[in-house]
């Protein structure tokens, strides 16, 4: 790509430099050799100065073009994923807050259903117990009034 640019930008600065000879050599007044020569020698030095600004800015590019693939290496190798330490931890912190409160709030629900199903137990317990004491009590009265009905058959005879 380089010699590309230069060989054609000298094949410009030489046709430049030939353009001012013809011109020069072809003025319709009277010019003598050494007109000519300072003109050639002018114009030499015209197309060398063009010359060296071409060269110049064609090394410039290169210089940043080199440079610019060059940290498109170096971006394009090192490695993408950066950990911060201090965000890391602020977001394991945030996660275990909230897995501890997501945990207390179906611990308080277990223990609400706990109790109501302790409550619902406790009062058919009861209610079984008021059957079985008046069922017994019953029982006994009537073993009561039997045992007197017999007590008193005794006595009778």
């Amino acid at each position: 790509m380089i010699s590309s640019v230069s060989s054609s930008l000298l094949r410009r600065v030489a046709c430049v430099v030939f353009g001012f000879g013809v011109l020069a050599a072809c003025q319709k007044n009277d010019a003598s050799t050494g007109q000519v020569a300072g003109k050639l020698n002018d114009a030499a030095q015209l197309a060398g100065q063009k010359l060296d600004q071409a060269a110049s800015y064609v090394g410039r590019q290169v210089d940043a073009t080199k440079s610019a693939a060059q940290q498109n290496l170096q971006s394009a190798s090192a490695p993408s994923i950066k950990i911060d330490p201090s965000a890391l931890a602020s977001s394991a912190q945030a996660n275990l807050q909230n897995a501890a409160s997501a945990a207390n709030a179906q611990l308080g629900k277990a223990a609400s259903l706990t109790g109501q199903g302790l409550e619902t137990a406790g009062r058919k317990l009861q209610a079984w117990s008021a059957q079985n004491a008046s069922a017994s009590a019953s029982a006994n009265a009537s073993n009561a009034s039997g045992d007197f009905a017999d007590a008193q058959k005794r006595t009778d005879k």
